[in-house]
């Protein structure tokens, strides 16, 4: 009888223990999951990234630059078909391999003083210069 009792004993307390440490765990879980601890996880790994987020941003406003530069020449006139310029028997090459004359694009840079868009200022002012 007195081993039936031990081993009754033994049980609930494991099984106290095992109910304890399962609470224990959900709250932990459940507060590492609040909004909160989410987003400050969020930060911390943006944070760690910032130099691919920067790059990133980087290449994607030269880009934007880049398009609008094309956009702009197309407005203005600026860009010539080549299938405009070559007749049916040529043959156009680019880096040695035949193309199709519609598939190239070529753009004349064209130096002038005007300035299209707002002129930016320099962040450092002299101050008694």
């Amino acid at each position: 009888m007195i081993k039936r009792v031990s081993w009754f004993v033994s049980g609930a307390v494991a099984g106290i223990a095992g109910a304890g440490y399962a609470k224990r765990k959900v709250k932990e879980t459940a507060a590492h999951l609040a909004p909160v601890n989410v987003a400050r996880s969020a930060v911390t790994k943006v944070k760690s990234r910032g130099h691919d987020v920067i790059e990133a941003v980087r290449d994607g406003r030269e880009a934007m630059h880049a398009k609008e530069q094309e956009l702009r020449a197309r407005l203005h006139g600026e860009v010539i078909s080549l299938a405009d310029q070559v007749s049916d028997n040529d043959q156009v090459l680019v880096d040695g391999r035949p193309v199709e004359a519609g598939q190239v694009i070529v753009l004349r840079q064209m130096h002038d003083n005007t300035q299209v868009g707002p002129r930016r200022s320099s962040r450092r002012h002299r101050r008694g210069a």
